[in-house]
C-alpha cells in the first residue's frame, strides 16, 4: 500500500483529485483544500490518504481473514474480533452535524439497529442493496464509503472528493453500486 499514509509526497500530491462542495441548489463548486503535512498529531479516525487500488487491497486482506497475496498480515481471530459488536446493548445513532458545510446528518441504515465493531458500523439486518446482516462498513469525510460482507464474500469501495459528508447523491450512487455488485455475484 505504497500510496496510503498520513503524509504524501510531491508526486502523490500531484495526483490528488480536486475537491468539490455541493451547493444548496445541487451544483458542485470546486474548492481549495489541503491537509496539513506537518500536523500537530496523526488522527486515527481521519486524514488518511489512499487510492482506490490501495484501499481495495486492504479490504481484500480483511475479506480473506487477514491474508493478502499469500502473506498473513492479521490473525483470523483478530478479524473476527473486529467484526463483533463492541457496544453491547447500545445502538449506533444518527450522527448529528454541528457544521452543515462539512457534514450532513449521517446514518448508513436509518431505522435499522446498528452496532459498532472495532473500526466500523455493523448492520444487524440485511441491507436494502443486498448486504448481508453482520456486514461491516464505514466512511470518510469526503464521501468515501466501503463495505465488507464476510458472509457473501463481497466488498466494495467508492471514493469521491466532495463535501459535505453524507451527500445524498453520492449515497444513492453507492447504493446502486452495491446493488450492482450483488447482482453480478448472484
Amino acid at each position: 500500500m505504497t500510496d496510503t499514509g498520513f503524509l504524501i509526497s510531491s508526486a502523490q500530491k500531484a495526483r490528488v483529485a480536486p475537491m468539490s462542495q455541493r451547493e444548496q441548489d445541487g451544483t458542485l463548486k470546486p474548492m481549495a483544500f489541503e491537509m496539513p503535512q506537518r500536523p500537530e498529531f496523526f488522527m486515527g479516525g481521519g486524514a488518511l490518504f489512499s487510492t482506490p487500488r490501495n484501499y481495495m487491497a486492504f479490504l481484500q486482506m480483511l475479506l480473506h481473514e487477514g491474508t493478502f497475496n499469500g502473506a498473513r498480515l492479521l490473525k483470523p481471530e483478530t478479524i473476527a474480533l473486529m467484526q463483533q459488536n463492541h457496544i453491547g446493548d447500545l445502538n449506533v445513532q444518527t450522527l448529528k452535524t454541528t457544521v452543515p458545510d462539512v457534514s450532513n446528518d449521517a446514518n448508513l441504515f436509518p431505522g435499522m439497529v446498528q452496532k459498532w465493531g472495532l473500526s466500523w458500523d455493523i448492520n444487524t439486518q440485511q441491507g436494502p442493496a443486498g448486504r448481508s446482516a453482520g456486514s461491516v462498513a464505514w466512511a470518510g469525510l469526503f464521501n468515501t464509503y466501503f463495505w465488507l460482507d464476510p458472509s457473501k464474500r463481497v466488498t466494495g469501495i467508492i471514493m469521491t472528493q466532495l463535501l459535505p459528508f453524507a451527500d445524498v447523491e453520492v449515497l444513492k450512487l453507492f447504493a446502486k453500486f452495491e446493488s450492482g455488485m450483488y447482482q453480478a455475484v448472484g
